[in-house]
């Protein structure tokens, strides 16, 4: 990361925090809420994305470290993660998609085998470790203690991303999905549970 990225609801630089590369992702104010309410959601969102980012670590899926956290500035310090987005490694490297497709399949199966969903699931989302690791970023749209129909939302995200953004690798997503099935405790549950939210996209 070069410089400074700015999403509709905050703004990431790269920063160094205590002699390490690191990031700042600050949320700011919003002039078109109450200041009392826009402080109260910006805290919130900062405090729960610390929190996600957190559990994600404790149940062994990759994420940035969180440094520092400000709740009074409503911005979090966290590791900077080096390497390109899973989204541009493919785009350039489909030879790659089956090591790293089933890489996807065993982390998101540790994130959701751990109740936490992401909340924008896709491949711009996800860092290429020199090891060849898959590391998830941006979890501020994820929660903890995820329902099943939270999980099912998760995978028909990325399973849509990889329809739009991957249409050169038909068999990316079955690959993907056969390694997060052998990977958790209620395959046929979250089997059935994505088919009835593929079903609802149909016929609404």
């Amino acid at each position: 990361m070069t410089g400074a990225a700015v999403g509709a609801e905050a703004t990431v630089e790269p920063v160094e925090f205590l002699g390490r590369g690191a990031v700042e992702k600050v949320r700011p104010p919003k002039s078109y809420r109450l200041p009392e309410i826009d402080s109260r959601i910006r805290s919130s969102r900062t405090r729960s994305e610390a929190r996600i980012l957190h559990e994600a670590r404790q149940a062994g899926v990759r994420t940035p470290c969180v440094y520092d956290l400000d709740l009074s500035r409503c911005s979090i310090v966290m590791e900077r993660i080096e390497g390109p987005t899973v989204k541009s490694h493919l785009d350039s490297h489909p030879e790659d998609a089956s090591r790293i497709c089933r890489e996807i399949g065993r982390t998101v199966a540790k994130l959701h085998s751990a109740n936490i969903c992401h909340g924008d699931l896709t491949t711009s989302n996800m860092i290429l470790c020199s090891d060849g690791t898959v590391c998830l970023i941006d979890m501020s749209m994820g929660r903890t203690r995820a329902e099943l129909e939270d999980i099912g939302v998760d995978l028909r995200l990325l399973e849509r991303a990889f329809s739009s953004a991957h249409v050169d690798l038909p068999d990316a997503f079955s690959e993907l999905m056969d390694e997060y099935y052998s990977h958790i405790a209620n395959p046929k549950a979250v089997a059935k549970k994505l088919e009835d939210i593929r079903n609802r996209g149909r016929y609404t």
